[in-house]
């Protein structure tokens, strides 16, 4: 008899769980979304076997409850669960990006017949909604599980198993240290991101032509703030202690650059950035980490009509992926430049020896 995994929440990131797990595992998926639309979607788009009518009609049956909603509505959803008779030994677990209320909750409200695990895959996209679903989202990325109370071995073992097509690298942490690492690593630079365009916002009344000077680079750096407000007005609120020392933490840096800038200090600001400098470029540098990393070749094309279809079509011509193209350059009989995003370390080099084979110039950054 087939197992069955309950997926609650169909977006993204549950689509692609649903996706991963199809593409690896003989198991009947059913879902649950409180978006009939999402729920219909997801069911024609083959993401899920059967759609639940309710979230009782779909916990009931499961041997796997998976919760891909932000972190309130884990929350809740976690206080629902334990009043409906679900199986025992049922495994739940969750996608939050923070994990202490979550475990907390899991701990007060479920007995010992559920065994909660919580789970965090650190990966995601600029696109949103069922139909963006990927089976290879999380291929290569961290995906951090942090044990409840009833956890055993066997049961971490079986999750694993169980989200192994998603091929993603698992770690074990506890919930506290999940939520100090991707505080600083993911939580927090959403903050700054965020913070940098309210800047941006606020020059703009006075100086308009700085919205034209920030539609490079700082577009590119503060990408981050383009996530969901719902998920992060969660993160922040249910990280509150974390965040409040990173905030303690940024302002005594940011003060310490304020006097260097103050007494001129040449020195110890070159000092300062040198050393940011040489750290950064000691870490990993094709790895998924907390924040979606950039996979971005640069194209030199000339100045002449059908180019930039011509480089389409040699991508096409070998199933190669872009997730977004832009033009940089391009000015009358000059070369231009063309930024390619792909999905992946693999598709950009592939894509970078096509091209050159083409004899066109490309580099990376």
């Amino acid at each position: 008899m087939k197992r069955t995994a309950f997926v609650v929440g169909m977006g993204l990131i549950g689509g692609s769980i649903s996706l991963a797990i199809k593409r690896d595992q003989d198991i009947h998926l059913v879902g649950y979304d409180i978006s009939a639309e999402q729920l219909h979607m997801a069911k024609a788009l083959g993401v899920i076997d059967e759609a639940a009518s309710s979230l009782e009609e779909g916990a009931q049956a499961a041997d796997f409850i998976i919760l891909a909603v932000p972190v309130s509505k884990t929350i809740e959803l976690i206080e629902q669960l334990s009043t409906i008779p679900l199986k025992q030994g049922v495994i739940v677990t969750d996608v939050g990006s923070t994990k202490q209320d979550i475990a907390a909750a899991a701990d007060n409200h479920f007995g010992d017949n559920v065994c909660f695990i919580g789970g965090h895959p650190m990966a995601g996209s600029h696109k949103s909604g069922v139909e963006a679903a990927k089976a290879h989202l999380f291929e290569n990325a961290f995906y951090l599980l942090a044990p409840g109370k009833n956890s055993e071995p066997r049961h971490i073992i079986a999750l694993q198993n169980l989200l192994k097509g998603t091929k993603a690298r698992f770690l074990q942490m506890e919930p506290q240290q999940h939520d100090k690492l991707a505080g600083t690593v993911s939580h927090f630079p959403h903050i700054i991101a965020a913070s940098l365009v309210h800047q941006l916002k606020k020059l703009e009344k006075t100086d308009p032509e700085v919205a034209q000077l920030a539609a490079g680079g700082f577009r590119d750096i503060t990408r981050i703030a383009s996530a969901s407000p719902v998920m992060w007005r969660d993160v922040l609120l249910h990280n509150k202690e974390e965040m409040l020392r990173l905030f303690a933490e940024w302002q005594i840096e940011m003060d310490s650059v304020k006097e260097m800038v103050e007494r001129c200090d040449g020195k110890a600001i070159h000092a300062y950035f040198q050393e940011a400098k040489a750290f950064r470029e000691e870490l990993p540098q094709r790895e998924k980490g907390a924040i979606p990393a950039f996979y971005d070749l640069f194209v030199d094309v000339p100045d002449h009509p059908g180019v930039i279809s011509d480089v389409t079509r040699i991508l096409a011509n070998k199933e190669i992926s872009i997730t977004n193209i832009r033009i940089l350059e391009t000015r009358e009989d000059i070369m231009g430049v063309l930024r390619l995003s792909f999905r992946s370390e693999d598709d950009r080099v592939y894509a970078q020896e096509e091209l050159k084979r083409h004899m066109y110039e490309t580099y990376t950054i």
